[in-house]
């Protein structure tokens, strides 16, 4: 019964979510688009002829806009789902946590990338210092594998849920940062915890 009850609010918010109703007047497969729109704004993230690596890139909307306001890029996609052809990017399919996807990440860049870009989060359980926690540890090994991978100006984003780890991943963004900027979007739920981390200028 509570399940139905979630449901019925989850669909009733969707219809109401003026970004919902945007996007499919944009042809953007999720709402989420907006948030990457407000970030490249305020931070200029996007340009002509960069590489781009997008994790957690399902449904694609990221990788339908950068696709479009990127000419002449090189733009991955990661998911562990199958996603619909976008254009002008390349997919790859596999759980980013998995060494073997992450091989695979390395030998289809050209180093070094520009920006690493995840709007991963795990299936939720309703517990949110215990979703906080689990979206917090996936944001800390994209961090990690981008430390790797990208230039010295290069620029990692990521979703990020204020709770315990919060400071942890920020304090990590320090250690591999010159610059660490924490930005909720307009276009995010007022009620959702999250938050997005733009890192930039690798030390």
């Amino acid at each position: 019964m509570k399940k139905n009850k979630i449901s019925k609010n989850w669909i009733n918010k969707q219809r109401k979510d003026t970004y919902v109703r945007q996007s499919k007047i944009d042809g953007y497969r999720a709402r989420s688009v907006y948030k990457l729109i407000e970030i490249d704004e305020k931070f200029k993230v996007f340009k002509s002829g960069i590489s781009i690596i997008d994790i957690g890139a399902a449904p694609g909307s990221w990788s339908q806009y950068v696709s479009k306001v990127v000419k002449n890029g090189t733009i991955i996609s990661v998911d562990l789902k199958k996603m619909e052809e976008i254009k002008n990017t390349y997919q790859i399919e596999g759980d980013f946590t998995e060494l073997e996807t992450q091989e695979k990440i390395r030998k289809k860049i050209n180093f070094p990338v520009n920006v690493v870009m995840s709007d991963m989060a795990v299936n939720t359980t309703g517990i949110k210092d215990i979703d906080a926690i689990q979206t917090g540890e996936l944001c800390k090994e994209a961090m990690i594998f981008s430390k790797d991978i990208l230039s010295k100006e290069g620029l990692f984003i990521s979703k990020i849920f204020m709770g315990r780890s919060f400071n942890e991943i920020v304090a990590l963004g320090k250690k591999f940062f010159k610059e660490v900027k924490v930005f909720k979007p307009k276009s995010s739920r007022k009620d959702s915890k999250e938050s997005f981390i733009i890192c930039k200028n690798l030390r």
